[in-house]
């Protein structure tokens, strides 16, 4: 039986797909292979799932400055749905720049519901590229969820608009029981506080410093709120960080400016590592038997690449199948040691061939393949084939 390469890495960002890559890659090597595109919970989650075979789900759904807009999530029939915010509510879905004030998560929210109403069993929420800071309010409010000010009205959309919360009616929420919901997310800071979704994403999202400050309160304001009138505490209860450290403290709270903890409070969710997750779920596990090497990869290998990113999960994962890892990437900036450390021999970026980082991104593709040519060359693939 003729051995395997596995082509796993994720997208290239502004070029290239996860599944671009791969097939890229594949036309290069010019030797047997398994093609399976990866993502870690960010942009490129849902395309990932399809290309495992999962279908795709194609709905209306509101943007995150209000705008109707099509966006998918991935789904199997057997009860399992793969919900990528980034897709209803990233930076990507901005029309004219940022709006850190006023962006919404409700599109992101109309997803889930949808899935919920179609019977999904287990909902797996990747959380990445978040146009909005809002505490997740958006996504609670399209799953039912009134929040009101002090005279009873519904809030307007956006995190700014928290501060003049004053309770929060449940009744109309979706009926949700009986359905798992993983978050997938490397992100571990809390909601609230220097480390918090304000203060660290904030500023990606085109917010000023006054900005930051308005953003703080109000997503305070949330967290107090829902900690008081919701009883959240209880609600969460089967994690034991959680309960130690609250809701909006609890590591991940603050993922995808505040949507992991609407997931924890309203949703009632697991945080899971986004990486390690979704190789489980997309069937790395198996794809990995038998293969003699195994390629990953991403736009840029840098020091943000060994926080958990996709190349190092899929690395970890290979070296417990005993199985080789080398990566192909846009750009690096790792030594060759940092590298090593990480469990993948070696890397082939595309400015080897091409210095002009202009001329790597528009032709991606090409120049890919002519990397994968001298991957092959150098491991000596087809001679072992």
């Amino acid at each position: 039986m003729v051995q395997h390469v596995l082509v796993a890495p994720d997208k290239f960002k502004g070029s290239l797909t996860a599944a671009e890559v791969a097939s890229r890659v594949s036309a290069g090597l010019g030797v047997p292979t398994v093609e399976l595109p990866i993502a870690d919970g960010g942009d490129g989650t849902v395309d990932a799932a399809v290309a495992a075979g999962f279908g795709r789900v194609t709905i209306e759904v509101t943007g995150p400055t209000g705008e109707r807009i099509p966006a998918s999530y991935a789904w199997q029939p057997t009860g399992t749905a793969v919900v990528e915010l980034s897709e209803a509510s990233g930076l990507r879905r901005l029309p004219g720049g940022h709006e850190p004030l006023t962006a919404t998560s409700y599109g992101t929210g109309e997803l889930i519901a949808d899935a919920v109403r179609r019977g999904a069993k287990r909902v797996v929420l990747g959380l990445g590229g978040s146009a909005s800071t809002d505490g997740g309010a958006g996504m609670a409010q399209a799953l039912g969820a009134r929040l009101l000010d002090a005279d009873g009205a519904d809030l307007p959309r956006g995190g700014a608009a928290l501060k003049n919360l004053a309770r929060i009616d449940m009744s109309g929420f979706l009926d949700i029981a009986g359905v798992e919901f993983v978050v997938a997310s490397d992100v571990d800071n809390p909601l609230l506080g220097p480390h918090g979704a304000a203060a660290v994403y904030g500023p990606q999202k085109g917010a000023t410093p006054d900005d930051v400050k308005t953003l703080e309160s109000a997503l305070s304001r949330l967290a107090a709120i829902a900690t008081t009138t919701h009883g959240l505490m209880g609600a969460v209860e089967h994690d034991d960080i959680v309960r130690a450290m609250g809701v909006a403290g609890a590591p991940g709270a603050g993922a995808a400016g505040g949507v992991g903890f609407a997931a924890l409070a309203f949703l009632h969710a697991e945080i899971r590592p986004g990486i390690d997750y979704l190789l489980d779920l997309l069937g790395f596990g198996e794809q990995v038997k038998g293969a003699r090497l195994v390629i990953t990869g991403e736009g840029s290998l840098d020091e943000q690449s060994l926080r958990g990113k996709a190349p190092i999960g899929v690395a970890q994962a290979a070296a417990g199948a005993g199985v080789p890892v080398v990566a192909v990437c846009g750009r690096r900036t790792l030594s060759d040691d940092d590298l090593k450390a990480a469990g993948i021999e070696a890397a082939y970026a595309l400015t080897d061939l091409e210095p002009d980082p202009a001329r790597c991104m528009e032709q991606a593709g090409p120049l890919l393949e002519r990397l994968a040519a001298r991957l092959a060359a150098d491991r000596r693939l087809a001679a072992d084939a």
